[in-house]
């Protein structure tokens, strides 16, 4: 996908205020990928355990029908699947079949059709459906569209999280009017009573000790009642108090998963640039210089560098760096299991140091090249073989580095690795080097 496509779709899903929007951006981007591709979203009725609704972008606009059916229709392993979501899940031999069970009115002979469930809090929400035709050489439709379907996932959440909201504040509102309404109402009718009471002229000297009594337990009951309906009153507003707190929190929250988006929504396009660049480009330093862009741009980091594995197999060597110390130059050789890239690589697992006290006592941190309290040391690892070591340092705005800018880092070291192996990197700017 043209990075162009994919940055559009995020930027187009992060505008949208309503599914149908959200729909046409997919389907335009399914368009672009394979024109002979159709899908369809399917609304999940948890409480009646029915497929309900189903919308399918066409020509720009959102064609709807009912189909009201059941997922025990499919067999129960690709039910289970689809149930569990998170990714596509062939029909196979039997696509034909299970394409009219889910709307599909052209045929569909000769195509594969995958279902993909969707879910909203830990529950199954809807299923998307995509038909493609059936290939015998390239790569799949479903393939190539999973950064967008990924991107649509999220979109899905933040509306349908968005909807539960609105409902929940209309219920808030409707309650709290009808229970001040009962109040007002009660009152009013208790203090006509004691209007009427009190002007209604009364000869005392007939009045008995039976009516006196009377009279005085419809007072103190009158009195009751106004004391229950003002503390009801008072119940309401502080389950109004808690329920604009727990809105203020569900804002906070949204404004979190937003965040979240806007990151991976980043990492993703960076992660289309690189692999953009690696298309378009044979040149080792481009490479290299890009390959340290991609990881040092997205995790904010003033001081990064990439060390590859030189052709002695026990030592490093730097191939890039960005804002190091002017005496450390490239093609500088550390040894395995020396240094912190050294034992690093060493270990194959990564090093995350956030505290400043933490830094300055850690065993590993002895070494001249790192001098900041919050960094990240990653192997990179390809098909179980050593590639290199990223470093990553003096995160911008005094930031400290936390658990998931180390699972980022996971999936953009995936991405620099399988880029340095495809082209033999680590051999071919060593060559570079020595030319120079």
């Amino acid at each position: 996908m043209p990075p162009r496509s994919l940055a559009s779709l995020a930027h187009a899903l992060g505008a949208i205020s309503d599914l149908d929007g959200a729909l046409i951006a997919l389907g335009e981007c399914l368009a672009d990928l394979d024109r002979g591709a159709v899908c369809a979203f399917v609304h999940y009725d948890a409480r009646r355990d029915m497929l309900r609704e189903r919308l399918s972008p066409v020509g720009g606009q959102i064609a709807r029908s009912s189909i009201e059916t059941t997922l025990d229709h499919l067999p129960e392993p690709l039910r289970s699947k689809v149930t569990v979501g998170a990714q596509f899940v062939d029909v196979t031999d039997k696509s034909a079949d299970y394409a009219r069970l889910f709307g599909f009115a052209t045929p569909l002979d000769g195509g594969v059709l995958a279902l993909r469930g969707l879910r909203i809090e830990g529950s199954l929400a809807a299923v998307l459906a995509l038909y493609e035709p059936r290939k015998i050489f390239g790569t799949r439709t479903t393939d190539r569209l999973a950064p967008a379907i990924a991107l649509f996932d999220l979109a899905f959440g933040r509306l349908a999280e968005r909807d539960a909201r609105e409902e929940a504040v209309r219920t808030l509102e409707d309650v709290t009017q009808r229970v001040h309404g009962e109040y007002v109402r009660r009152l009013g009718a208790l203090e006509s009573e004691l209007r009427v009471v009190r002007d209604t002229p009364r000869d005392t000297s007939v009045l008995d000790v039976a009516t006196s009594i009377a009279l005085q337990a419809d007072a103190a009951r009158a009195s009751e009642e106004a004391r229950r309906a003002i503390r009801r009153a008072e119940l309401t507003d502080q389950q109004l108090t808690a329920a604009v707190g727990q809105l203020e929190q569900a804002h906070i929250e949204l404004h979190r998963r937003s965040e979240a988006l806007r990151q991976r929504t980043r990492t993703l396009y960076l992660v289309d640039r690189v692999l953009s660049l690696d298309a378009t480009t044979r040149d080792a330093r481009t490479l290299v210089d890009g390959l340290l862009a991609l990881v040092g741009d997205d995790m904010q980091a003033q001081r990064c560098s990439l060390m590859l594995r030189s052709p002695d197999p026990e030592y490093l060597y730097l191939a890039a760096a960005r804002g190091i110390a002017p005496h450390i130059i490239e093609g500088m050789r550390i040894r395995i299991g020396e240094g912190v890239a050294g034992r690093v690589a060493a270990a194959r697992e990564p090093l995350l140091v956030q505290d400043v006290r933490e830094a300055a006592q850690h065993p590993l941190l002895r070494d001249q090249f790192f001098t900041t309290g919050s960094f990240i040391s990653f192997p990179l690892v390809y098909h179980d073989e050593l590639v290199g070591v990223l470093n990553l340092t003096n995160r911008a705005q005094r930031g400290v580095y936390t658990d998931e800018d180390v699972e980022r880092v996971r999936l953009l070291g995936l991405v620099i690795s399988l880029v340095a192996s495809r082209n033999a990197l680590a051999e071919r700017l060593l060559q570079v080097m020595r030319v120079n």
